[in-house]
């Protein structure tokens, strides 16, 4: 069995093959919180802000138990080789789920971006089959339909910025395995969805001008500085504009060769990676604590309000 959080939550029972969907936003806000904090306890008072927010029922602890049992029903019975795990527990303090041995699909998105970034320097178009293997895996966007809890939203941008960072590794191999005829049309798309994130726009650069499409190069980086310009009042980066003067002091295109500019150490892939999960758990940590100042401050303005009712 593997829960899926890679697109909208649901699970996947490999046994009869069947996909359970939860059908209700608090339901599917309930199992992505749990599966996000998987093996660890959650407090009762996180899964009622992360259902309901500023507005809960009167009654959250019973909505949420509610909310719990449906879940409970809806989950596989194990396997005969774990009779007795419970997927869903009751602790003093909240819920927990055990996943157990079943994995996640995230969980795996991890694993074969770590095995690319390990294959990056040796054998880049190996690394690019690999990663491409791990952004097969996403169905849509993370946590989809499970609505804007802090646990939820915050996971889901996480996720989403290091599937940015996996396309954007993806890409540097394909460029060092000359696979740049394959990859000028994913990145011409990717700058249309992303306008404002330069890697792409260099990577699409580099691209064409190794195609011989030197003076697409050069307007896309015209088209890129362009959109920096308006929508945030600031000039191409350093890797931009380097890249804009490598094309310009080539005498010809550099079809076939490898941008020995773009070379890494082979070990840097697997240390950037570990850096970037590092920095993504504190930007969790972050996140969550600035959702929760937010709603204190939210309630202490509503009490300020009460007390001095505005109006004669």
């Amino acid at each position: 069995m593997e829960f899926q959080i890679l697109g909208s939550v649901q699970i996947h029972d490999e046994r009869s093959g069947v996909r359970i969907v939860p059908r209700g936003a608090k339901q599917r806000a309930l199992l992505g919180a749990l599966l996000v904090r998987a093996g660890q306890t959650v407090p009762t008072e996180r899964l009622v802000d992360e259902l309901w927010g500023e507005r809960p029922p009167a009654n959250a602890a019973n909505a949420l138990q509610a909310h719990v049992a449906r879940l409970r029903r809806l989950l596989p019975v194990p396997g005969p080789d774990a009779p007795h795990h419970a997927w869903l527990r009751t602790s003093p303090l909240g819920y927990v789920l055990s996943p157990g041995l079943a994995p996640t699909d995230a969980q795996r998105f991890h694993r074969l971006v770590g095995r690319g970034g390990e294959l990056a320097a040796a054998a880049p178009g190996c690394a690019a089959d690999v990663l491409r293997e791990a952004l097969a895996l996403w169905r849509g966007p993370a946590l989809q339909g499970s609505g804007r809890g802090p646990i939820c939203s915050a996971e889901a941008a996480l996720l989403e910025e290091s599937r940015l960072h996996a396309l954007e590794t993806l890409y540097d191999v394909s460029l060092r395995a000359d696979r740049c005829a394959e990859i000028t049309g994913e990145l011409e798309e990717l700058v249309t969805v992303h306008p404002l994130r330069e890697r792409f726009h260099e990577q699409l650069m580099t691209a064409l001008h190794r195609c011989g499409r030197r003076a697409e190069a050069l307007g896309t980086y015209d088209r890129a500085c362009r959109r920096l310009a308006r929508d945030l009042g600031v000039g191409p980066g350093q890797v931009l504009s380097s890249r804009r003067e490598a094309i310009l002091h080539s005498s010809e295109p550099a079809t076939g060769a490898t941008d020995r500019s773009r070379v890494r150490p082979a070990e840097q892939p697997g240390e950037e990676l570990r850096a970037l999960n590092e920095e993504l758990a504190l930007l969790r940590g972050h996140v969550e604590l600035l959702h929760r100042e937010q709603r204190e401050l939210s309630e202490q303005v509503a009490r300020l309000t009460a007390y001095h009712p505005s109006g004669p």
